[in-house]
């Protein structure tokens, strides 16, 4: 495994980013327990989860099935880079109408404690909100996660689904605050999706945060059985969206069979070239899934199929204001 700094944070973490959104979900408590200590023994030390994981009355499941994992001790908790996120609904009575998504002070204090006790740490490596706020100010947003630093419940702020104007904003509050401000953003990003090459990934290089794709494979789209999935595949609730795009598919395809490599590899390692991304976010369904990923980082693409890659799946032109105007 190959590991890098997070952001113009101090912190390293792996190449790779396990992602957890199918915990307890599509994947089994016992599973999950495989894929973790899988990915330990793999180098890969980033974890990313979320509050809201588990979805509806279930939110919270997959933080639960992590914080138990942590209990089987063997220093688990130590080696792990923890993310996790707040913003959404949670379901929770108690909360009211302040259980709306948002980035209150409120909400970012009792959405924390509510994390850890779940997670069953004292503290997360990164925080995230999950989204924007347009009604929140960073006056009130920024001094609710000083606070959670002061305290050692966090070490570092992230983001989710920021726009590029919303970084430059969080940052300028920040830095008038002598705060670090956010370290990392995590964004959709893949072959199939590339409008962040607009506006957020010159941000982030801008305001040194690093960007951790999630979706690098477009929910399975670019995974290589897209064309032919498998019965109650995920890759057959794509069937529309692949036929409409068969004729990229097929040349992607071409492509990665000339080079000897699998088709989400090379995907993954299109992301992994380029300086501006982290670690994508790998969210596998069982160990072997994740097996088979951990190849994209020894995979070098050279310029020419990058040059190839662009061919197949364009993008926007570059960054504002060059991609659209003089």
């Amino acid at each position: 495994m190959e590991y890098t700094y997070l952001g113009r944070s101090g912190l390293q973490v792996s190449k790779l980013c396990l992602g957890t959104m199918n915990f307890g979900v599509g994947t089994e408590e016992k599973e999950a327990f495989r894929i973790m200590d899988a990915a330990l023994d793999a180098g890969i030390n980033y974890f990313d989860t979320a509050n809201n994981y588990g979805w509806g009355e279930n939110a919270g499941l997959t933080e639960k099935i992590i914080g138990k994992w942590f209990r089987q001790g063997g220093n688990r908790r130590e080696k792990v880079v923890l993310a996790t996120k707040m913003h959404e609904k949670m379901f929770d009575p108690n909360y009211g109408p302040n259980d709306e998504p948002g980035l209150s002070a409120y909400k970012i204090r009792r959405h924390l404690e509510d994390s850890l006790r779940r997670l069953q740490t004292d503290h997360v490596e990164i925080y995230m909100m999950h989204h924007i706020d347009r009604h929140t100010s960073w006056e009130e947003i920024w001094p609710a996660f000083e606070n959670a630093n002061y305290q050692g419940k966090i070490d570092y702020v992230g983001s989710s689904n920021f726009p590029g104007w919303a970084l430059a904003e969080a940052q300028a509050h920040a830095k008038s605050r002598n705060f670090l401000g956010i370290i990392m953003e995590q964004h959709k990003y893949n072959l199939n999706c590339r409008l962040p090459e607009l506006e957020v990934l010159p941000a982030a290089k801008r305001y040194g945060v690093g960007v951790v794709p999630w979706s690098p494979l477009d929910g399975g789209l670019l995974g290589g059985n897209a064309l032919n999935p498998a019965k109650n595949s995920r890759s057959s609730d794509n069937k529309e969206r692949a036929e409409q795009q068969r004729h990229q598919l097929e040349q992607f395809s071409d492509l990665c069979k000339e080079i000897g490599e699998r088709e989400d590899t090379v995907a993954l390692a299109w992301l992994l070239a380029n300086p501006a991304v982290v670690a994508p976010i790998i969210g596998v369904r069982t160990a072997e899934q994740l097996e088979k990923s951990l190849r994209a980082v020894e995979v070098k693409l050279n310029d020419e199929i990058l040059d190839r890659l662009d061919n197949i799946f364009p993008g926007p032109g570059g960054q504002t204001p060059e991609a659209y105007a003089w």
